[in-house]
C-alpha cells in the first residue's frame, strides 16, 4: 500500500470517528434542549415550557432542570472538543504533506468553520428564547454529520436519476429537520394531537404564517397546549413527513431496481421506524425517550442518504 493510500485510509477512519462524535453531540444537544422544554418532567404536561416561562419572567432556571442537564453538558463539551481535535487532525492529513487532498481538505475546512460557529452559538444557547438558536444548533450539527459521512465513505458511481432523487430526498430531510427544530423550540408539540385537529387550513387560520418566524419568541400559557400558535408548524411537520415518506419510498424502490437492495431495504426500515416513533410520540404525549429516538433516526436517515450520493 502506498503512502497516499494509507493517508486516505487514515482520513476516512478519522472522519468515521468524527461522525460518531458528532452524532453523540447532536443526541446530547437534543437531550438538553428537550429536557429544558419539559419533556420527561415529573408533572407532565403542566411542566411543559416552564423553563422558558421562568426565563421570560427574569428568573433563573430551576434546580431540577440544572441538575438534569449538568452531566449531559459536561459530556457534550468533552465530545464536542474531541470532534474539533479530529477535524484539525483531518486538516493536517489533507494539507500536511504532498500530494494535497484538496477536495477532502475543503470539506474539513467547512467542518472546522461549522464547529467554531457552533461553539460561538453555544454561548447563547443556554438562555436562548427564540427558536432560531436551537434550529441553528440542530442544523449545524446535522450538517457536520453530513460532511463527516461524505469524508468517511468513498464516492460511489450511481446513475444520474438515482443521484437526483437522493439529493432531493436529502434536501427534504434537512427541511423536515428544520421544521422539527422549530416545532420543538417553540413548544408546539401539544398544539394539536391527531390529524383531525391538525389540518393545514385550520392551523393556518389559527396561527398565521408569522408563527413560523424562528426569530419570534414563543408566548406560552401555563396550561396545555402551552403554545397554540405552534399548530401550523406541527401540521406542516406532519404533512411534510408524509411527502418525505413517499419520496423515500420511491427512492428505495428505484435503488432496488438498480441493484442496491441493501440501501433500499435500509431506507425502508428507517422510514418504517420513524413512522412508528412519530405516531407513538403523538399518541403517548411526547415521551422524552421517543423524542430522542426520533432525532437519532433523522440523523441516521440523512447519513444513509449521503452515503448513496
Amino acid at each position: 500500500m502506498s503512502l497516499t493510500d494509507r493517508r486516505y485510509r487514515i482520513l476516512r477512519r478519522l472522519a468515521l470517528l468524527c461522525a460518531a462524535m458528532v452524532l453523540a453531540v447532536t443526541s446530547l444537544s437534543a437531550f438538553i434542549r428537550l429536557t429544558k422544554a419539559g419533556l420527561g418532567c415529573a408533572d407532565w404536561p403542566a411542566c411543559y415550557g416552564q423553563e422558558l416561562r421562568r426565563l421570560q419572567q427574569g428568573m433563573a432556571a430551576s434546580d431540577d432542570a440544572q441538575t438534569a442537564t449538568a452531566t449531559a453538558r459536561l459530556v457534550h463539551r468533552i465530545t464536542a472538543s474531541t470532534a474539533l481535535l479530529l477535524v484539525i487532525t483531518m486538516l493536517l492529513v489533507c494539507f500536511g504533506s504532498r500530494p494535497l487532498f484538496v477536495p477532502e481538505g475543503l470539506l474539513a475546512l467547512a467542518l472546522l468553520a461549522l464547529a467554531l460557529g457552533l461553539a460561538v452559538l453555544g454561548f447563547w444557547s443556554s438562555a436562548a428564547r427564540v427558536p432560531a438558536v436551537a434550529m441553528g444548533n440542530l442544523l449545524g450539527g446535522f450538517l457536520m454529520l453530513a460532511l463527516c459521512v461524505r469524508l468517511a465513505v468513498p464516492r460511489a458511481s450511481a446513475p444520474a436519476g438515482l443521484r437526483a432523487w437522493t439529493a432531493a430526498a436529502a434536501l427534504l430531510v434537512t427541511l423536515q429537520v428544520a421544521l422539527g427544530g422549530l416545532l420543538s423550540a417553540s413548544h408546539g408539540g401539544l398544539s394539536c394531537s391527531g390529524w383531525s385537529d391538525c389540518g393545514l387550513r385550520e392551523a393556518l387560520q389559527a396561527s398565521g404564517w408569522g408563527s413560523l418566524d424562528p426569530w419570534r419568541e414563543p408566548v406560552l400559557s401555563a396550561t396545555p397546549p402551552v403554545n397554540p400558535a405552534g399548530a401550523l408548524a406541527n401540521s406542516l411537520h406532519r404533512h411534510a413527513g408524509v411527502l418525505l415518506s413517499l419520496v423515500l419510498l420511491a427512492l428505495a424502490l428505484l435503488m432496488m431496481r438498480h441493484g442496491r437492495r441493501l440501501g433500499g431495504f435500509l431506507l425502508l426500515a428507517l422510514i418504517g421506524a420513524q413512522w412508528v416513533v412519530g405516531v407513538a410520540l403523538a399518541a403517548l404525549g411526547l415521551p422524552l425517550a421517543l423524542a430522542l429516538l426520533h432525532n437519532l433516526l433523522a440523523a441516521a436517515l440523512l447519513a444513509t442518504l449521503l452515503t448513496l450520493l
